[in-house]
């Protein structure tokens, strides 16, 4: 497509926040954790500000020149075989109090993905991919996650993410990841798909 894509830096925080702030109103996860369109609409940005604060600290953020679409990624290392706590099951719970205290599923989300995610490989997690709600269908996801896969092909790195629609699903399975456990059930929610993809050679 001959897009240009960028790391993100810190000024590109308020830009990054309103992006996935837009693309995932309607998503199915963000409907079981915000219900009520108003709510969702005064409260989401929140979480999606602790989510780019904690890729910013800990991760990286590529985003397209015209700020249409971003992709939020960590690199975790494999869990030492003692299976050292390095101290994240506090981090669902400090998201909850710095984001909407009162709603237990902001915890939840963030203990229940945290249990299904993969340890025993280091990887690199796609934790968020946003396309501005317009620029949907038009190959901005996959523009901004291919460099990203072919860098894992080339290192033998393995990816993960979790998709949170049936939508996204597709889309990554077109990238070569594949189911890497049964689905998340969220409590009287919707399903999401852990997903692993091994390094093509």
């Amino acid at each position: 497509m001959g897009m240009e894509i960028r790391t993100a830096s810190a000024g590109d925080r308020e830009l990054v926040v309103r992006l996935l702030d837009a693309a995932f109103q309607d998503d199915p996860v963000s409907r079981w954790v915000f219900p009520g369109d108003e709510y969702r609409r005064t409260t989401h940005h929140r979480l999606m500000a602790a989510f780019t604060d904690i890729v910013f600290g800990e991760g990286r953020v590529d985003i397209t020149e015209d700020g249409a679409a971003c992709a939020l990624w960590l690199s975790v290392p494999a869990a030492d075989s003692h299976g050292q706590d390095t101290g994240e099951d506090d981090g669902p719970a400090q998201v909850r109090a710095a984001v909407d205290p009162g709603n237990e599923r902001v915890e939840l989300i963030g203990r229940l993905t945290a249990d299904i995610h993969p340890s025993d490989r280091a990887h690199a997690y796609l934790w968020m991919i946003g396309v501005a709600p317009e620029r949907q269908g038009e190959g901005l996801g996959t523009a901004l996650i291919a460099p990203v896969l072919d860098s894992c092909d080339r290192d033998g790195l393995p990816a993960y993410l979790e998709a949170s629609s049936v939508r996204s699903r597709k889309l990554y399975e077109r990238l070569g990841f594949e189911l890497a456990d049964r689905p998340l059930d969220l409590p009287e929610g919707p399903q999401m798909w852990p997903m692993w993809r091994e390094p093509r050679t």
